[in-house]
């Protein structure tokens, strides 16, 4: 998204992916089926939700957007029902910028002289806004402030003749990572950033197509497949097309090869456990990341519990305390049923957002010494309110374990992230880091140590690192042109809010 970053929550005290996207293909019923894989991929953005549908029949394109989960923009069967066809493409959004605004909820749609034709991307394109502002200078007129929209104009301004060689010759122009879907009357196209930095998967519906056979579904993970009872097939590789008609399945590989750097994020959080991404299962993954925390830095005096920080460290401290040989517990207890805290007027009403999330197992901390395992410190305040939670149960001491290298670094690739000077890692040392939360300890898994979970028995390259690791280590695998031109924060005249749903 462009410009400035999303407003802050109280209790927002974690790394978050920007969407998730899904297309559907040929088949009966598209936009429930695209509804469900929204569904499978909430946790990849929870702010808003959108389909968009083709019935041939018709000749019709459909929408639907609204702000919310996709229970709430989808769950009552009006609203299914009329998105009409065997075609759609759908969108989870997680708002990276202050403009919370309607009209950048995804899928977006435009009428070109070839047709209707309506994109979804999940990423951030690094030299979106210098791009944007060479077309307003050329007359172009802007909706909204995404840079999906950036897309759609170079797609309109092409001269190729075809539309996947449009598509292809709009993201030519623009850097940075993404995962797309498009659908126009007769296609969907999926595409995978040349780096491979957000993942793309193709699944197939045996039986479900219009007319008979099988219908095709692209998702930004394959958990999205077990919820729709389709068979995964395989990740689109870096730089790969693929285009799913009515002759099945075209790949291609269109754009200049680049050096594959997918998000080692994914693999430590974003993605579901349930998923497999870059041809390995997350949750045995994350399991190997605890038992190399294990052996990196199991405190000096042992421990007499290993307790994970709900949901996402669960894996994590499987593997450690295995590892480590210590009894793993359900120390802490999460609420799945209270929704985001915003900020309050009062410091004890601020702290209530933990407090309404987790709740201490006495029976387990009491007279313990314990470790936490989470997956990583951003900001550390809701560290620092977990630590305090378990001493307050009565546990003798408290040692925090990250299944993360130390977060230095901001995301330009599609990862709500905090400014350098927010990040706790970026600003004191480990003592220090330990002090701020009260923790009697504070480790983080090495990077080395992390690349060894991911399958590199060597530990990480240095001089050709296998996967995008910036946030930890600075190394932005592609050009930041809109940082670096001071183009980010500044004014663009972006347009005024909008009424949502």
């Amino acid at each position: 998204m462009l410009n400035a970053r999303r407003p802050k929550y109280a209790d927002d005290d974690k790394l978050h992916e920007e969407c998730a996207i899904v297309g559907v293909w040929n088949a009966v019923g598209a936009a429930k089926l695209a509804a469900l894989g929204l569904h499978a991929l909430q946790h990849r953005g929870q702010e808003a939700s959108g389909i968009v549908s083709h019935d041939r029949s018709e000749g019709r394109f459909y929408s639907r957007k609204g702000r919310g989960h996709v229970e709430r923009v989808f769950g009552s069967p009006e609203r299914i029902e009329g998105l009409k066809g065997g075609g759609a493409i759908g969108h989870n959004r997680y708002a990276t910028t202050g403009e919370d605004m309607t009209s950048n909820i995804q899928p977006m749609f435009a009428e070109f002289a070839f047709g209707g034709f309506a994109v979804a991307h999940n990423g951030n394109l690094t030299n979106a806004l210098k791009i944007r502002h060479r077309l307003v200078a050329e007359g172009s007129i802007f909706q909204s402030s995404s840079d999906t929209e950036v897309i759609i104009h170079l797609i309109a301004r092409s001269v190729r003749s075809t539309l996947a060689e449009r598509v292809v010759d709009a993201l030519t122009q623009m850097d940075g990572a993404y995962s797309l879907v498009a659908l126009s009357p007769k296609k969907l196209i999926g595409v995978r950033d040349p780096m491979g930095v957000r993942p793309l998967a193709l699944g197939r519906i045996v039986g479900q197509a219009v007319g008979g056979g099988d219908a095709y579904v692209l998702a930004s993970e394959s958990c999205a497949f077990d919820l729709l009872g389709a068979e995964f097939v395989r990740e689109l590789n870096p730089g790969e097309m693929v285009v799913i008609d009515d002759n099945g399945i075209t790949s291609l590989n269109p754009f200049p090869p680049a050096v594959p750097k997918p998000c080692i994020f994914e693999h430590i959080y974003f993605a579901r456990p349930d998923s497999v991404i870059g041809g390995r299962s997350v949750y045995e993954t994350r399991k190997l990341i605890g038992k190399e925390l294990a052996e990196e830095s199991h405190p000096a005096n042992g421990a007499d519990v290993v307790v994970p920080v709900p949901d996402s460290g669960v894996p994590a401290a499987i593997g450690y305390a295995t590892e480590a040989n210590v009894p793993f517990e359900l120390g802490i207890i999460r609420s799945h049923y209270v929704g985001r805290t915003f900020i309050q007027p009062t410091q004890s009403i601020r702290d209530l957002g933990v407090r309404m999330k987790h709740s201490a197992n006495g029976g387990v901390l009491k007279g313990k010494r314990v470790v936490l395992v989470d997956d990583s410190i951003v900001r550390g305040t809701t560290s620092a309110k977990i630590v305090d939670l378990v001493r307050r149960a009565g546990a003798a001491e408290v040692h925090m374990r990250i299944s993360s290298p130390p977060t230095t670094n901001p995301c330009f690739y599609g990862i709500d992230t905090p400014d350098r000077s927010e990040l706790l890692a970026a600003r004191y040392s480990l003592d220090e880091m330990a002090k701020q939360i009260k923790a009697d300890s504070l480790a983080f898994v090495s990077l080395d140590g992390l690349y060894r979970a991911m399958g590199e028995p060597t530990g990480r390259k240095t001089e050709q690192p296998q996967y995008c690791d910036a946030c930890f280590t600075g190394e932005y695998p592609s050009r930041l042109v809109d940082q670096d031109e001071g183009l980010i924060g500044a004014s663009s005249g972006l347009p005024i809010e909008q009424a949502a749903e």
